[in-house]
Order: C-alpha cells, then structure tokens, then sequence
C-alpha cells in the first residue's frame, strides 16, 4: 500500500491506527519490538506528504506508542497532546486474571496528537517558524520593542511573538499582516521584502495562517474520553462474533476529524480496517482516501461505505 501515498491527495488529517505490537491482524508484530521498522516507511511517507496544516492522530496502546514516539519526532513530527480513550469498565469484565498478570486491569488507549514542523530557509539556513520570525525582523534592522508598535500593543508582540524562549506563541494572522507591512514600511531598504518565502513578495496573513495545523476545541473536551468501546448497530458482527477486536466509536473519530479540519478537506485512514475514520470523514463532508490489505476487512469496509449513512 506505499504506492498508495504518492497518488492521494496530500492530507489535511491523517488518522492512524494500525499495528499495535499484539499479533491480532495478519502482520501485525507479536511484540512492540517490531513496532519501529513496521511503522518506519509510513512515517517517511507521512512527512514527504503532508502539509503544514496536517495533524497526525496516533491510536496505540500506551506502550506501542512510547516505542514509536522517538521514530515520529525523528522525522518531524511534534508530539501536541496524548488523550486517553477510558472504556470503562464494563471493557474488563472478566477478562483480567490481576493475579496471573500482576497489574491492574486495562481499559484504556492512547490517541497521540501529532503537527509536523514547518521550517524556513533563509541565507542557507534552516529555521523554526520563531527563529524566522526573529531573523527577518532583525534582518530589517529594527529593534525588537518595534514590534509591539507594529502590532499596536504595550509589550504583548515582543513577549509573545518574538520571544527566544519556549513561551513563544504564534502570531494569528492580522498582527503578521501587520508585522510585515511594518518592516517593509520602516526596515533597510536593501533587504526588502521581509519576510518572504521567495524573495519576490512578503507572505500575507492567509498564506501565514496555513503554516500550522488546523485544531478548534468545542466546550466541555479534554484529553480524557470517556467512551464505551463500541456495541450495538455500530459493532458489525459475524456469526455473533466481533469482525474487528479494535473497531474505533464513530464518536470519537468524528471529534478528532473536526477538530483538525474543515469541510473538504483531505482525510488518510492509511490502516483502514472496517473504515471507520472514513466514514467519519464523509459524514463531516470530507474527502477520504483508505486502504486495507486484509480482504476480509477490506470487503466489508467496501460494503460499509457503500451504506455508511445508516450510522
């Protein structure tokens, strides 16, 4: 399915769920030790592809994804947030001997937040979106308390959007705008434009407003879901047995696509399963690319989408 990537359109959302280190689907590994390698091509396809607004949702058990972590930051991406899903305990019922597995009862996941890294080059430098920020600005020739008249604030600009420490914060689009124009008004004349991506013209507000992941919270979230595992019409069965042990609550799925994307934008469910992130994706009016390389997933995932508005 690598071949796959190149000719999907790039993603705004990428929703991850495959192996977990537990030998539970064919190719699966039968502990996290083969976790890295497994992951190791997608990660590398991941990052050529995406944009700077993509946000990777990382589902693993707590353990598998510590052992892919390092593999993730390593081909830039930033680690944003871990939310637990908490099925409850209803997940556990008789199915945890404590006494022959010597630790508490597991009723939980992990779902990681991951936002690739936007860089810049200037002067044959590589730099982060706040050391650029910073350069162009003293590229200008202007000292750096300029900025808060820029923006037209006490301190807030200097504190905030040009500080040199971690409490850097990024600065929405109408203080960039206004940024800009400042140090193109007021700078050297022999370095202009400031900042510009091409050397041609300075970026505008909406063009700076693409350079990070998308994510908007709706009230009442945090990073702990409380959710039963799935049951009921959503749970497909066969023979009254569950066709996939790790079928994700539309529910959820659906939260975590709007959170990180707007309407027709572009959704990769790379380890589809039955495609739940994709039919998560439609129903929010999203594109969706998905694959699966386990027939009897894939042919009920096919029939699935071919029906999905019955959930």
């Amino acid at each position: 399915m690598l071949d796959l990537y190149a000719q999907w359109k790039p993603p705004t959302v990428i929703v991850s769920d495959g192996a977990y280190g537990l030998g539970s689907f064919p190719g699966d590994p039968p502990t996290i030790a083969g976790l890295v390698e497994w992951y190791r091509p997608h990660v590398r396809a991941w990052t050529q592809h995406a944009l700077p607004e993509t946000t990777l949702w990382f589902w693993n058990s707590e353990l598998g994804w510590a052992t892919v972590h390092p593999l993730l930051v390593e081909a830039g991406w930033e680690f944003r947030n871990c939310h637990v899903w908490d099925k409850g305990i209803a997940h556990i019922a008789g199915n945890a001997n404590t006494r022959t597995l010597r630790k508490f009862p597991v009723t939980t996941e992990v779902c990681v937040q991951y936002v690739k890294k936007t860089f810049f080059e200037a002067q044959g430098m590589r730099m982060s979106m706040q050391e650029w920020l910073r350069h162009e600005w003293i590229r200008a020739g202007l000292p750096l308390w300029k900025t808060n008249d820029a923006c037209g604030v006490k301190n807030a600009a200097t504190r905030k959007y040009f500080t040199a420490d971690h409490l850097w914060y990024f600065p929405p689009p109408d203080a960039f705008d206004a940024l800009v124009r400042y140090a193109n008004e007021h700078g050297r004349r022999d370095g202009r434009p400031y900042f510009s991506r091409d050397g041609r013209r300075p970026m505008t507000g909406g063009e700076w407003s693409t350079m990070r992941a998308k994510f908007v919270c709706d009230a009442g979230i945090t990073n702990v879901w409380t959710e039963p595992a799935v049951r009921g019409i959503e749970r497909l069965k066969a023979r009254n047995q569950c066709i996939h042990m790790n079928q994700k609550p539309l529910k959820l799925l659906e939260m975590i696509i709007h959170a990180s994307s707007d309407e027709l934008d572009v959704v990769w469910e790379p380890f589809g399963g039955l495609c739940s992130g994709t039919i998560a994706a439609h129903k929010l009016n999203r594109r969706s690319f998905a694959a699966e390389c386990v027939p009897e997933f894939y042919n009920i995932a096919v029939k699935r989408l071919e029906n999905y508005d019955v959930f």
